[in-house]
C-alpha cells in the first residue's frame, strides 16, 4: 500500500511523473461543494440573492464551466476575462463587470453581450457606459462602487475598501454621482456595491460597511427620492491557514451580514435590496495543491537549510509579493518523522523567491523528492508570470480518482510566439 500522498483518490507522485512538474491540481469535489455549500446556505434561504464567483481568484474554460453548471454567475475584472467566460459558453446575463480603469472595448464588449451588471468605479465612467450604450440602443443596468472606509484587519495590500483605496467611488461624491446618473437616459442604476478586501475573518467587519451603506441608501432616498434594489457586499472571505483555524462556513459571513440589513433597512424604513456576494479564494483555494519536484538542497552552518524546488515565484508570487504563508508535505514520503526544519526556496533569480520558511520535513529529504504545497487554488496560476523565460504549469482537476487535464503546459517555443527579430541583423 503506497504512502504517498492523495487528492480525491489520485495518487499525487504519479501525477507529477504523468504530467511533470511544478503542476497545479484541484479537486473539482471540492470546488462543487462550496458552490453547493453557497446555493444551500445562501442562495435558498435569502429570496433574491445572487452569488457571483470572483473569477481572478482562478479562471480557465473549465473553471467556468463547473460555475455555470453549479449555478452561480461570474465576476470579470477585464476584457480577457469575459473573452475566456464568454468562449465558454458562460451566460452573460449571469456575468458582473468590474474594473478600476475599464476600456471602452470591455465596455463596449460588455453592453453589447448584455451582461447582467456594470460595476462604476468612478464618475467618468458613467458617461463612458451612457455613450456606449446609445450607440448599442441599450439601456445599461449598473451599481456604484461605494468606498465605505472601513479598514479591513488584513495585509495593507489586500484592502480595498478604506479611505484613500484606488477602488470605489469615496462617500462625499455618491449623492452627486446618484444625481448624474438618474438624469442620463441610456443607463439604470439598480444599486451599491462595496469590497473591503481579501482573507477578511470578522464578519463584524461586513456589518461597518453595512451600516455606512444602508445610513447612505436612507440620505438618497430623503434627498432624491431614489431606492435601491440592490446592495452587493462583495467577497474577500477569508480561509483558515489548516493548522491553528478552519475555514468558516459561508454562513458565518452571509447570516450576520443578512439580518443587519434587514435591520438597517426597518429602521430607516426602506425596502429591503436584494443581495450579492462575490466569493472567490473562499471556493477554490483549499481545493489547490501544487506539486513540485526537489533540486538543489544546501545545507548553511549556523543558518538554515535550503530546499530548492523547480517553481517559485514564477508559479507564485504571493510569499513574495505580501507574505502569503503556505504549508506543504513531502508527497513520497508521507508518514515518516519530520526531525529536519528547511526553507523551501524557488528557482527564480530573486532573492525574494522563497515559497516557505520554517517547514518541517522528513530528515531524508533529497532531490527528486515531490513537495505538495497546500491551499495553491486561488491566485497561483491566475498571477503566474514567465519570469526568467519559465513556462507555466499544466493545470489537472481530479475527481473520484480520475484525472482530467485543463490546461497544458506551457513550452519554450509558446513563450517565443509572438516575438519577431530584426531582420538581417538578428543571427541564430
Amino acid at each position: 500500500m503506497s504512502n504517498n500522498l492523495s487528492l480525491d483518490g489520485c495518487d499525487l507522485v504519479n501525477l507529477a511523473l504523468k504530467y511533470g512538474t511544478p503542476l497545479y491540481v484541484f479537486s473539482k469535489g471540492m470546488i462543487e461543494s462550496r458552490c453547493r455549500e453557497i446555493k444551500e446556505q445562501f442562495l435558498k434561504r435569502y429570496e433574491g440573492s445572487r452569488a457571483y464567483y470572483a473569477s481572478k481568484a482562478f479562471l480557465t474554460l473549465a473553471m467556468c464551466q463547473i460555475i455555470e453548471k453549479e449555478g452561480l454567475g461570474l465576476d470579470v475584472v477585464s476584457g480577457g476575462e469575459l473573452h475566456l467566460a464568454l468562449k465558454a459558453f458562460f451566460p452573460a446575463e449571469r456575468i458582473i463587470l468590474h474594473g478600476n480603469n475599464k476600456l471602452r472595448q470591455e465596455i463596449e464588449t460588455a453592453v453589447e453581450k448584455g451582461v447582467s451588471r456594470i460595476v462604476v468605479d468612478w464618475e467618468g465612467e458613467i458617461d463612458i457606459i451612457d455613450a456606449v450604450s446609445k450607440t448599442k440602443g441599450k439601456r445599461t443596468p449598473i451599481l456604484l462602487r461605494v468606498t465605505p472606509e472601513i479598514k479591513a484587519l488584513t495585509h495593507k495590500y489586500i484592502q480595498t475598501g478604506h479611505r484613500g483605496s484606488k477602488f470605489g467611488i469615496p462617500l462625499e461624491r455618491i449623492p452627486f454621482t446618484v444625481k448624474k446618473t438618474m438624469s442620463l437616459p441610456n443607463v439604470e442604476l439598480k444599486g451599491f456595491h462595496f469590497h473591503l478586501g481579501s482573507q477578511i475573518d470578522d464578519y463584524r467587519t461586513y456589518l461597518d460597511a453595512v451600516d455606512v451603506v444602508t445610513k447612505l441608501m436612507s440620505d438618497l432616498r430623503d434627498r432624491f427620492g431614489y431606492i435601491a434594489e440592490e446592495l452587493d457586499i462583495g467577497g474577500g472571505f477569508g480561509i483558515g491557514d489548516g493548522e491553528n483555524a478552519r475555514t468558516k462556513p459561508i454562513s458565518y459571513f452571509t447570516d450576520p451580514a443578512m439580518e443587519r440589513i434587514k435591520a438597517r433597512c426597518s429602521t430607516f424604513d426602506l425596502p429591503v435590496p436584494s443581495v450579492a456576494i462575490e466569493p472567490g479564494r473562499w471556493i477554490t483555494s483549499e481545493a489547490g495543491i501544487t506539486l513540485y519536484t526537489v533540486g538543489a538542497i544546501k545545507e548553511i552552518p549556523g543558518s538554515c537549510t535550503y530546499v530548492s524546488v523547480d517553481g517559485g515565484m514564477a508559479d507564485n508570487i504571493r510569499p513574495a509579493l505580501y507574505g502569503a504563508r503556505y504549508r506543504a508535505e513531502v508527497a513520497n514520503k508521507m508518514g515518516r518523522d519530520k526531525d529536519k526544519i528547511v526553507t523551501i526556496a524557488g528557482r527564480c533569480c530573486e532573492s525574494g523567491d522563497i515559497l516557505i520558511e520554517n517547514l518541517p520535513v522528513p530528515g531524508d529529504i533529497e532531490s527528486g523528492d515531490i513537495l505538495a504545497v497546500f491551499d495553491t487554488g486561488a491566485y497561483n496560476y491566475s498571477m503566474a508570470s514567465n519570469y526568467n523565460m519559465l513556462p507555466k504549469p499544466a493545470v489537472v482537476f481530479v475527481d473520484e480518482g480520475e484525472d482530467i487535464l485543463v490546461v497544458e503546459r506551457e513550452t519554450y517555443d509558446d513563450l517565443l510566439v509572438k516575438q519577431r527579430g530584426i531582420g538581417s541583423a538578428l543571427r541564430v
